[in-house]
């Protein structure tokens, strides 16, 4: 760990728990900082501030009221989840004091380089990947932020030898100062989270914040076939890696001829790799792009793209079970998630979906809809979805109270041959504190049904 004075007796608040916040405290306990944590849950409930008040860290809870920011703060830290329109944060930045996320203090202490990765989807596969292939390849890979252990605390033990690859959200990316990523990647960009952002602008905003502070020395790795991510490419400082699944790209990752190819170099045949789903190429081209960058071998490629079936919660083949695949999607927040899960199956679908009412309407699903024989809904978005599948042309459609009643329910509707899928095109938040706990129920239930 860099040691920094940044932070040296400068009196800092800490707003939100959770891991970040946890780690982020602890570590600025470390460098000298006067830490005051206040997170929104009662002490009495919370296990995290107690933690941090036998450190020796002062620690506030039960609200958050307005009259901290009379103490004195020169910098507050964020948890991602706490929106910009909280008070606190409203008024701190309205007193000129720097709002910052975990993630820049990981940066700031960190002697490893970082490999970032954001968009709207395909995220957590693209990081996997990365983090798999630099593994295979003995380079010594770190794997941090939103799927692994938070990025304050893998900062801490990384050396020069090793190489961070951390996921990073468009909450996380708007609380970054300094945060200079030597190679970031841009998966893809649609409209997402406008409960939190209000405006696509503002999110394509956010995500941008990953390469602001890149310089010609690094590479920004970017999604060509999209208008969006090509703007913000042409923005860049970093050197521009592009990569493409619809035409060839002298300079970065396509397909030509049954072949995946870097800058004109032959990697491996993509009717050898076994994820599933042809949207997974986007994920694996950025993938690629990213580890060749790093000096990679093609054999550690060819070695990951040959056996890695996915991760949890994103397309995850869990069971057969008397002739029905059942494929748990939980991370499927979003719309565009689903149609593409819905797109990877030639198979009868039996579709399990519904969760957090952001607003959407969700009659983008219906061209992705052909081959779902059945929907069993759940959740504040029910309706809309059912209004949706009757629209599709869908007739059966059942509604159910939760994921664990939708399993067997789907079971009993399904015939041999049949996907049945959690793929909900919504939050978890109206019924599960995360994506992974509905995921997790799901599995469960499918094996219960054994």
């Amino acid at each position: 760990m860099r040691k920094i004075n940044t932070f040296f007796h400068k009196k800092i608040l800490v707003l939100g728990l959770a891991k970040s916040g946890v780690g982020a405290a602890s570590l600025l306990h470390k460098l000298g900082a006067f830490v005051t944590v206040n997170d929104f849950k009662p002490l009495s409930e919370n296990p995290e501030a107690q933690g941090l008040l036998q450190e020796g860290i002062k620690v506030i809870c039960g609200s958050h009221p307005i009259e901290l920011l009379d103490e004195g703060f020169e910098y507050i830290v964020k948890n991602p989840g706490i929106h910009y329109e909280n008070p606190l944060i409203e008024g701190a930045i309205k007193r000129g004091i720097p709002v910052i996320t975990e993630v820049e203090l990981a940066y700031l202490v960190s002697e490893a380089p970082f490999i970032a990765i954001t968009g709207t989807n395909g995220k957590t596969t693209t990081t996997t990947l990365i983090y798999e292939m630099l593994k295979a390849d003995e380079k010594q890979p770190l794997i941090a932020g939103n799927i692994g252990t938070v990025a304050s605390d893998v900062a801490q033990v990384a050396t020069s030898d090793n190489t961070i690859v951390i996921e990073l959200s468009s909450f996380q990316l708007m609380g970054i100062e300094h945060f200079q990523p030597k190679i970031s990647v841009l998966t893809n960009l649609y409209e997402a989270h406008l409960d939190y952002h209000h405006s696509v602008k503002a999110y394509w905003e956010a995500k941008a914040n990953i390469t602001k502070n890149q310089t010609e020395n690094d590479w920004f790795i970017f999604n060509s076939d999209q208008d969006v991510c090509l703007a913000i490419a042409h923005e860049s400082k970093a050197r521009p890696v592009p990569f493409s699944t619809k035409s060839k790209v002298e300079d970065g990752a396509y397909v030509e001829d049954g072949w995946i190819y870097f800058c004109g170099e032959a990697i491996m045949k993509y009717r050898d790799v076994v994820l599933p789903g042809s949207h997974n190429l986007e994920n694996i081209l950025a993938s690629i792009s990213a580890v060749k960058l790093h000096g990679v071998s093609n054999q550690a490629i060819h070695k990951v793209l040959t056996s890695f079936y996915g991760v949890k919660h994103r397309l995850q083949y869990i069971d057969s079970i008397a002739g029905r695949k059942f494929y748990n999607d939980s991370k499927a927040t979003n719309i565009l998630a689903t149609k593409k899960a819905l797109e990877a199956f030639d198979q009868p679908i039996i579709l399990l979906a519904g969760g957090l009412d952001r607003g959407n309407e969700f009659e983008e699903l219906i061209p992705s809809l052909k081959h779902v024989k059945a929907t069993i809904t759940f959740g504040e978005t029910a309706p809309k979805i059912e209004r949706v599948a009757k629209e599709a042309g869908i007739d059966l459609i059942q509604r159910v109270d939760n994921v664990e009643k939708a399993v067997p329910r789907a079971f009993e509707i399904s015939s041999e041959g049949d996907v049945i899928l959690l793929s909900p095109a919504c939050a978890s938040w109206d019924q599960y504190k995360t994506f992974e706990v509905r995921g997790d129920i799901f599995i469960d239930a499918v094996h219960k049904l054994k």
